[in-house]
């Protein structure tokens, strides 16, 4: 059975005065107890008959994880703050659903990674990106790819780009493939 909902600006808001007073309380944390907080609602839910809509979240939830403790990724320190912050509300024990509830004790933590995974996508899309190059890097280097950065994953899309845009310039400009009639080179 499939159900589904739409959330209204008004129950945006309600998650959102949640989330800050999440992270008002989550100052008293520090960042691996926010981290270890995380971590334990995924090991809780893994291991609970939940559905599957609640199971497939953790998946977002494991990706934020992951994006502050990767060194290889290396994150500056603002976007690095927005993703704790994010994930400072499964250190709360106060949710909105309490856990304990059967079939729906997990259904809140669900749709507060899913807000968080909308406001946070290019971040967590780019984040993907660079750990399949870096699985890539170290399957085709070996060992010598051990320590591979962002810097090397920008290298890389640069390098991508600049292809791209070559390959598009000796096909011509326009979508039937034919040249413009006018060109200075």
């Amino acid at each position: 059975m499939r159900i589904s909902f739409d959330l209204s600006q008004s129950d945006l808001e309600h998650f959102r005065e949640v989330m800050t007073r999440a992270r008002e309380a989550a100052k008293e944390h520090d960042v691996d107890q926010v981290i270890d907080s995380a971590r334990a609602l995924i090991t809780e839910i893994n291991s609970s008959e939940t559905s599957d809509f609640i199971r497939d979240r953790m998946h977002t939830l494991e990706t934020l994880i992951g994006m502050v403790l990767d060194s290889g990724w290396g994150l500056v320190a603002e976007d690095r703050q927005r993703v704790i912050e994010a994930l400072s509300y499964f250190a709360e024990a106060d949710d909105l659903i309490p856990d304990d509830i059967p079939v729906l004790g997990y259904l809140d933590d669900a749709i507060m990674i899913e807000i968080v995974a909308e406001e946070l996508k290019h971040e967590i899309q780019a984040y993907r990106d660079f750990v399949v190059f870096r699985s890539a890097e170290q399957a085709r280097l070996g060992e010598s790819a051990e320590d591979v950065e962002r810097a090397d994953w920008l290298e890389s899309r640069r390098q991508q780009l600049h292809s791209r845009m070559r390959r598009r310039r000796r096909r011509g400009g326009d979508k039937s493939g034919s040249k413009s009639p006018f060109s200075l080179f």
